[in-house]
């Protein structure tokens, strides 16, 4: 099928094709996480930043390809996650820039387009890595211009680009020692084959008719949202017919006795018949639900007939509608306007814990995020917004979120500062160089100073075998990761943390502050407390709660 010329349906198709492609491959690229920890997330950033994208271009009703791709652009800019998905946006912001003023495009404009993107992304990247998104990006590019040159097809162009760029992905382990050493290609170069494999396809109108659904993680951020508290203080609480929040995740097939058969169409309807507000997410696997019913218990009773119930989560919806309608006349009569603060810091993290740690020490706002969950954007931008002063200084404490941070602070109307904490326990450590009087400069330099007096560790579980820098690291062993590398492994938790604590020390060493997670115990925690302070009289560990995922134990030594 010969296409000379993309209109706004045709791009509208390719970006709604693509959309669906990365969201069907989403964990596949998770998959291609470098490191065998359990928060390899470039599939879920990805997927999440270039459906915000296609949600602006797929409602939108323009018939100039150049605005739907303004569209795209800042949809994507401001959905951005992580490192991959923040150049993926730069990508096609420079995309878009250069096709702004074509209603319609032919191939050398589609040619011209990527190329453009390519330079975008490589001027964002401070320090470009070749290997990467941005090597795939550029060959991709390279090869759509010499294919323009011979071609007015702009399926021969599309072609030309998704061949160069899958050539390019597969020679990335020759780029990146890492990558050959565990034996896989980029992960953010995969997640750009897929989307621009997904743009071949809806223009050449190959594509499935299969709408573009939100994914698993889309879902998660749609039942972990407040959609339904946004307007609760604008009802009668007697208005509310299901009363309860129900949310479950059913591994299908696991439990005891017979279990039956699922089939997504009678599993949702049959909730439906039960409440409102009903989505059901499921894949081979795990279905997940979330309902608004009166009958929690009639929804778990059914989850069971499928499969074992891994989680489960009530709320129930009329007692918080109260409490909101309290806080927010509460807050009508008493909370005045108040000024900006001179200066305030936000700290990105995940678990109240972290977040009660980080007031403790002067941070004016806590965003939920981090390793598997990375903020957008947006997010970041947000949180600039609720520390409500005039000078903002961010912590990313994740290295994978330092770009989209640099994308809030440009946005923000206020002056922001990003101290490049690439860990919890430098976030910490920075907060006591903060000054509330100091310049925005000044803080910034105190904090970053301080990053030097701290040693990060974290444990973590194996999800695969592999070997990195000589190290043999079998599934499920326990590994100790000093400052981002993987120095420990052992089968034993308690063992694995205290041999990475061992590592961490120097003769100068004095604190050692063990921050317990999700999946740590305060026993264990004991344990290592008392395996280290045998180690050397001058030690002493300090003992808190950070409730963090992922990681059932965060260290760092001072």
């Amino acid at each position: 099928m010969e296409v000379s010329e993309i209109n706004a349906a045709k791009f509208q198709e390719m970006i709604r094709v693509a959309a669906h492609r990365l969201a069907k491959n989403a964990e596949f690229v998770n998959s291609l996480n470098v490191f065998p920890v359990p928060d390899g997330d470039t599939g879920t950033n990805m997927n999440l930043t270039f459906a915000t994208g296609a949600k602006a271009v797929l409602e939108a009703d323009d018939q100039h390809v150049g605005q739907l791709a303004k569209k795209l652009g800042k949809g994507l800019l401001m959905g951005a996650r992580g490192n991959s998905g923040v150049i993926s946006s730069q990508l096609f912001r420079g995309f878009a820039k250069s096709v702004e003023a074509k209603e319609t495009l032919n191939a050398q404009d589609l040619a011209d387009a990527f190329a453009g993107g390519v330079e975008t992304a490589y001027k964002a990247v401070m320090k470009p890595v070749e290997g990467t998104i941005l090597t795939v990006a550029r060959e991709g590019a390279k090869a759509g211009l010499k294919a323009a040159q011979q071609s007015t097809d702009t399926v021969v162009v599309m072609s030309a680009v998704v061949k160069a760029a899958k050539r390019a992905l597969a020679k990335t382990p020759d780029l990146l020692p890492v990558l050959k050493e565990v034996g896989v290609v980029d992960s953010g170069g995969q997640g750009l084959c897929f989307i621009y494999e997904g743009f071949r396809e809806g223009l050449a109108g190959e594509a499935s008719d299969d709408d573009f659904v939100p994914d698993e993680a889309e879902m998660n951020e749609m039942v972990n949202a407040t959609h339904h508290q946004g307007a609760q203080t604008k009802l009668n609480p007697d208005d509310i017919v299901y009363g309860y929040c129900t949310e479950m995740m059913v591994e299908l097939g696991v439990g005891d006795g017979p279990k039956k058969p699922f089939d997504y169409e009678p599993f949702r309807n049959y909730l439906n018949e039960l409440g409102d507000s009903t989505l059901v997410v499921a894949d081979d696997e795990v279905v997940k639900v979330h309902v608004h019913t009166e009958h929690p218990g009639t929804i778990f009773k059914y989850g069971q007939q499928f499969g074992a119930l891994a989680k489960i989560k009530v709320d129930n919806m009329r007692l918080q509608h109260e409490s909101i309608i309290e806080r927010e006349d509460a807050i009508a009569a008493e909370q005045k306007p108040q000024p900006l603060a001179e200066s305030g810091v936000v700290a990105i993290a995940a678990g109240a814990g972290l977040g009660e740690l980080f007031e403790s020490l002067g941070v004016a706002y806590v965003l939920n995020g981090g390793q598997t969950m990375n903020p957008s954007t947006n997010d970041i931008l947000e949180a600039i917004k609720a520390a409500h002063a005039k000078k903002v200084l961010v912590l990313p404490n994740n290295s994978n979120i330092f770009m989209a941070a640099q994308e809030a602070a440009k946005a923000s109307d206020v002056d922001v500062a990003i101290v490049k904490t690439k860990t919890i326990n430098q976030g910490l450590t920075a907060m006591l160089g903060y000054n509330p009087e100091a310049s925005l400069d000044d803080n910034q330099n105190m904090m970053t100073g301080e990053l030097a007096n701290v040693v990060s560790g974290s444990v973590t579980r194996a999800i695969r075998d592999t070997t990195i820098d000589g190290l043999a690291i079998h599934t499920d062993d326990w590994m100790g990761i000093i400052d981002g590398a993987i120095k420990i492994t052992n089968v034993d938790r308690v063992q694995a943390t205290v041999d990475m604590i061992k590592a961490m020390l120097d003769e100068d060493s004095e604190i050692i502050t063990l921050i317990v997670g999700a999946d740590g115990t305060t026993a264990e925690a004991e344990q290592i407390q008392t395996a280290v302070e045998a180690l050397d009289d001058d030690l002493e560990v300090e003992i808190h709660q950070g409730d963090q995922p992922v990681y059932p134990y965060l260290v760092s030594v001072e």
